[in-house]
């Protein structure tokens, strides 16, 4: 006999057990992940005097960077909805979806309209790098690219590497384990605990893409990372399978590190990688089309498969 399902908790409490465990986890595995590092091969003073610039020491701590970058995305990011998926999982509640009737079109249109996407975003991008704030927010733009530059030295020692080793880890810990680790916590958990308060969908992935884009604390890099992260939430809405916009998630990280192992090998500099040459505008308007068509044809293939299921159930 099936057991009847647990009431489910409210959103707030969902987002507390969420949050607290973020807290926790991030405190916990980190934590002892600095400190068996540096009981075997560092000094324990002369790491934590290092404080934030720990992470970009260069090439002596390049096994502690991948390491605590590689322990940040599982205890911030993957393993918070894991416990809170198992902690409620006695109710209706699913965080991560993972629906086995998905078509395996459904994979190839995700990847196809990134493809598609690609230029437009691009532009997004060219135009918030050079984005610059009212003179009375000086201060705050100086922090700010501040940041920037910490991050980009950070992303130019990880990806600017020529071996094989190099990329297969590389394409570990910046586009596999991100790719599963954030769409679990913003599109599988965030995007869910949002929507059973707010009731326009729009406005939650919106509110969650937003999220996405600040937590990243890089406000040069804002404006696509947040339209990315609207395209995953539509992604899963369309499915109802947090796979989806894995592997979406995946393809767009993959293609940077793919990118930067390319022009390490052939001498060019992480400059060069970060100054996009301009497309001719014809490009930006079939990109444009493009991205409709497939973005439609994913919407109605997707509407499709519901309806069909609908009728089944009913």
């Amino acid at each position: 006999m099936q057991q009847p399902k647990s009431p489910a908790n409210s959103p707030g409490v969902s987002l507390l057990i969420l949050v607290g465990f973020v807290l926790l986890c991030s405190f916990v595995l980190q934590l002892i992940i600095l400190f068996g590092y540096t009981a075997i091969f560092e000094n324990i003073g002369l790491l934590l005097r290092s404080g934030p610039d720990a992470l970009s020491l260069g090439q002596g701590s390049t096994g502690l960077m991948y390491t605590m970058l590689a322990t940040s995305s599982v205890s911030t990011f993957l393993l918070p909805p894991i416990i809170l998926q198992y902690i409620e999982r006695k109710s209706n509640i699913q965080y991560l979806p993972m629906s086995s009737v998905t078509p395996t079109l459904s994979y190839g249109l995700a990847v196809l309209f990134l493809v598609a996407f690609s230029p437009i975003l691009g532009l997004f991008g060219e135009w918030n790098r050079h984005l610059q704030l009212p003179e009375s927010w000086h201060v705050v733009e100086s922090w700010m690219r501040t940041k920037e530059d910490e991050m980009a030295l950070l992303t130019e020692n990880l990806v600017m590497n020529s071996s094989l080793s190099g990329l297969a880890l590389n394409l570990f810990v910046i586009a596999v384990l991100p790719a599963i680790a954030e769409e679990f916590f913003f599109r599988g958990a965030l995007q869910n605990i949002l929507g059973r308060w707010i009731s326009n969908k729009h406005v939650v992935i919106w509110t969650t893409a937003i999220i996405f884009s600040a937590i990243h604390v890089q406000f040069f890099g804002f404006f696509p990372r947040m339209l990315l992260g609207a395209i995953f939430g539509y992604m899963l809405v369309l499915t109802n399978n947090i796979w989806i916009p894995i592997l979406a998630h995946f393809v767009n990280n993959a293609s940077v590190v793919l990118v930067a192992f390319y022009y390490t090998t052939k001498g060019y500099s992480y400059q060069q990688l970060m100054t996009d040459d301009p497309y001719h505008i014809s490009l930006y308007f079939v990109s444009l089309i493009a991205s409709v068509v497939v973005g439609w044809y994913f919407y109605r293939q997707s509407s499709k498969l519901k309806s069909e299921l609908w009728n089944q159930a009913g």
